[in-house]
């Protein structure tokens, strides 16, 4: 597959090369089910993802946008980042092959688990850190970082972090300005909101936030509603409470405080980050666990408050977190900013459009008026099309008519022929039977007179052929006589 450019997508039936099984989640446009390749027998997951069919439609995800996760995923290659096996499409869908990460939700993880060090938060955090700074090197941003999107491979006592679900990803490059409203409101950058250029930073915000939440059980900027977490992001309204962070070591809450910064050029880096004092102890001073031990019940209460978050985000997330109202705030954002800009070329245009509008007008009169001749001409046309149609109609039926009489006398001539031709051969034969016989009575006669010495030899011959003419001549007048006398009757009587 490439590995760069257009993405590549088989356009085969993905049920003709895996086993799909039992579905593992769902999104907006999305569900990720799990499947068997048939030649390996490994096992991953199917994340069906349905295509935009109409341009205008916000149904479904277009597909420059699933274009453009795959060319990022297939980018991608760190054990920390989930990576992709393959692509299918069909009519209705775009289907990633991805790998299987079944060890669910790290934050659904560190709930279950009756205390947490601040050793092991920072343990899970190298781990995001080192596969964001992995995307930040290829000038990939995230841009979805939150805890949904932070799964673990597998479920083993030192889970493994995997980064999923590319769709907001976008490759940042340098000189062009790339600016959108999106991601979930409790975890997007101050520019997000107020909608200025994006680039990397914008995910390190959000794992200040994840940071946060992981060490406190608490959101910093979460709202009763939308527009108040995007209030309190835009005026950096959060504190480390007491309450929540009264255990919590400087150093986790001065990498907080560089990391949710409202000036991108001031915030912590990726590199920055990993080099941060809180981070690096975590390699540096593994002792610090065992002093730890001895504020078990508060770490208790830290996983408790985190489970009490985690309960809540799931339980809140459709009417106060979800991609599609935050979709459609950004949506009114963009529209009304577009309004401000259009406004004053809207203004100044307007005299120009309704001369515009005014030469339309003209046009479309002298059309319309053009068009009511034109209208005019072509009924008359019609009507005389029609009249020569209806005239041609009745001709052909006389000709019918002539045609079908003139077949009619025909037939009767045929039959009347044929009944006289019968006649005449057999008078024909009568005449011929009566013509031999004379002929026989002659020669009779002939012999009786030679032997006499009336008659010589010339005189019976000559004799015999004027007979013979003779006869013909009658029987063939007769006949043609016969025959014109009764075709003339016939004529007559028509």
């Amino acid at each position: 597959m490439k590995t760069s450019g257009m993405a590549s997508f088989k356009q085969q039936r993905v049920e003709d090369f895996y086993e799909v099984g039992e579905e593992l989640g769902s999104g907006q446009f999305a569900i990720v089910k799990k499947c068997c390749e048939k030649s390996s027998g490994v096992e991953y997951a199917a994340k069906f993802i349905k295509k935009r069919q109409v341009r205008a439609s916000r149904r479904g995800v277009r597909r420059e946008e699933i274009e453009r996760e795959v060319n990022i995923l297939q980018q991608i290659q760190h054990s920390n980042i989930i990576t992709l096996h393959d692509v299918y499409e069909n009519k209705t869908d775009v289907v990633l092959i991805l790998e299987l990460v079944s060890g669910g939700e790290l934050f659904d993880f560190l709930a279950q688990k009756e205390s947490l060090s601040e050793e092991e938060a920072t343990a899970f955090i190298k781990q995001i850190l080192d596969g964001v700074n992995y995307l930040h090197s290829k000038n990939i941003a995230h841009f979805d970082l939150k805890p949904e999107n932070i799964m673990l491979l597998d479920k083993v006592p030192v889970p493994h972090i995997k980064l999923i679900d590319f769709g907001l990803a976008h490759t940042i490059e340098d000189g062009v300005e790339f600016k959108n409203i999106f991601g979930t409101p409790e975890f997007v950058a101050p520019e997000i909101v107020n909608y200025e250029p994006l680039g990397l930073p914008a995910d390190m915000w959000s794992i200040g936030v994840i940071t946060y939440i992981l060490l406190s059980g608490a959101s910093p900027f979460l709202g009763d509603t939308k527009q108040e977490t995007l209030a309190n992001i835009s005026a950096m309204n959060y504190d480390f409470d007491e309450e929540f962070f009264s255990h919590t070591s400087e150093l986790a809450k001065d990498f907080i405080k560089k990391l949710l910064v409202k000036d991108t050029r001031k915030r912590l880096s990726i590199k920055d980050a990993l080099s941060h004092p809180w981070i690096m102890s975590h390699q540096k001073k593994e002792e610090q666990r065992n002093k730890e031990n001895k504020t078990q019940h508060r770490r208790q209460l830290k996983t408790k408050r985190l489970k009490e978050y985690t309960i809540k985000s799931h339980s809140s997330m459709p009417p106060n977190n979800t991609y599609v109202n935050f979709e459609r705030f950004a949506k009114v954002v963009e529209d009304l900013s577009m309004m401000e800009m259009t406004f004053s070329g809207l203004t100044s245009s307007h005299d120009s459009l309704q001369e515009d509008i005014d030469a339309l007008i003209s046009i479309y009169n002298e059309k319309e008026s053009w068009y009511k001749e034109e209208n005019e001409n072509v009924r008359h046309d019609l009507s005389q099309i029609r009249y020569e149609y209806r005239k041609a109609e009745s001709k052909k039926k006389q000709l019918q008519d002539e045609i079908k009489g003139v077949n009619n006398v025909l037939n009767t001539v045929s039959t009347k022929y044929d009944e006289l031709k019968s006649h005449f051969e057999s008078l024909s034969q009568e005449i011929s039977a009566e013509l031999k016989w004379v002929q026989e009575v002659i020669a009779s006669f002939q012999t009786e007179h030679i032997s006499e010495g009336y008659l010589d030899g010339n005189f019976a011959s000559v004799f015999n052929k004027d007979l013979n003419e003779t006869l013909k001549d009658l029987l063939n007048s007769t006949c043609n006589g016969e025959l014109i006398t009764s075709l003339t009757a016939s004529e007559s009587s028509r």
